[in-house]
């Protein structure tokens, strides 16, 4: 019973949400992914969960809990990791080379056909290359995994102007915003306190990503230099972010970056996200000291990207929700 005084029926809804075929495909991948990375010298690592900082970046919300255990162990808040990437990086400073990482990370808020709030990524870097050499071998990561399941896809590479321009006869660099408003057409939504980036993200989630062929791999390049993230910015008339993204039909599955080095301009960056947190009035996470430590003593060229694996699968079966191939969803759980 609980607190309500409502019965709870524990006799129903035990089963896996996802049919065994799903798990064993999840089985299959995870063997395949560990070997495409094995033939490449690129090394398995695993790294904390739990961390005395968190992400910063206003649009992702980090989920925390107080650790209780004797005071000399470090900071009794912890945040579960939204991805494993300042601990990759802290490796990459320190001389570990290539690696990736295969592990559940954790987001609040994120729930729904496409969105679990703990779920599985597979995040990697590559030394000395830039995000297009990384694009292409995320390419052919995600093309061998679907060849599991007797699929091929269709490689199709642009950059975010042309897309924009392509879709939906709009320049995401030059339309001001009632431009953009506009275009999103019939979509009703609440619009304040939303800024530029918000709505071409939505021009994207609403009008362009349900358009995309289900049998396309899509690599988008050459971000407006106000999404940047992480990535180094490339200057030019505009300027832009060193960063691609990929898309399976229309479903987002991997984000890449030509990553920052620079340690001051990630404080900056640090910095900037905590001041767009506190406008919005939302929790802002310690920045991770122990990063920016690692940038200064020196990030070694690379690129580096982020899977949804369990976005991977959903493309991979044809499937429209998560739960489908999650042993147990976040309701079931």
């Amino acid at each position: 019973m609980d607190v309500t005084g409502a019965t709870t029926d524990c006799t129903s809804g035990w089963r896996p949400g996802a049919p065994l075929a799903a798990l064993r495909l999840r089985a299959s991948l995870y063997a395949m992914l560990r070997a495409f990375f094995a033939a490449r010298g690129v090394l398995e690592v695993e790294t904390p969960v739990l961390s005395a900082a968190g992400n910063t970046d206003p649009n992702i919300a980090s989920l925390s809990l107080d650790f209780r255990g004797p005071a000399s162990a470090g900071a009794r808040r912890r945040w579960l990791r939204t991805s494993p990437e300042f601990a990759l990086k802290r490796l990459l400073a320190a001389g570990v080379g290539d690696c990736y990482e295969l592990g559940r990370v954790f987001r609040d808020g994120e729930a729904g056909g496409r969105h679990n709030p703990e779920f599985t990524m597979l995040e990697w870097y590559r030394l000395g290359i830039d995000h297009l050499q990384l694009a292409d071998e995320v390419a052919t990561l995600l093309s061998e995994a679907h060849a599991l399941v007797g699929r091929t896809l269709r490689v199709r590479d642009t950059t975010y102007r042309a897309l924009y321009r392509d879709a939906i006869a709009i320049d995401p660099f030059e339309a001001n915003d009632a431009a953009l408003r506009e275009a999103l057409g019939d979509v009703v939504l609440e619009a304040d306190g939303l800024g530029r980036d918000d709505w071409l993200d939505l021009l994207m989630t609403h009008r362009i990503q349900p358009t995309l062929p289900v049998d396309q791999l899509l690599v988008v390049t050459d971000y407006p230099a106000s999404q940047c993230a992480l990535a180094r910015i490339r200057p030019g008339q505009p300027p832009v972010a060193e960063r691609f993204e990929v898309y399976i039909g229309p479903l987002e599955i991997a984000n890449g970056y030509h990553e920052l080095t620079d340690a001051a301009e990630q404080r900056r960056r640090f910095a900037s996200d905590g001041a767009v947190r506190k406008r919005r009035g939302v929790v802002s996470p310690p920045q991770d000291a122990l990063l920016l430590a690692a940038l200064d003593a020196g990030l070694p060229a690379c690129a580096g990207v982020a899977v949804g694996v369990d976005r991977l699968l959903m493309a991979m079966t044809g499937s429209a929700s998560i739960g489908d191939v999650l042993a147990f969803a976040f309701d079931g759980a």
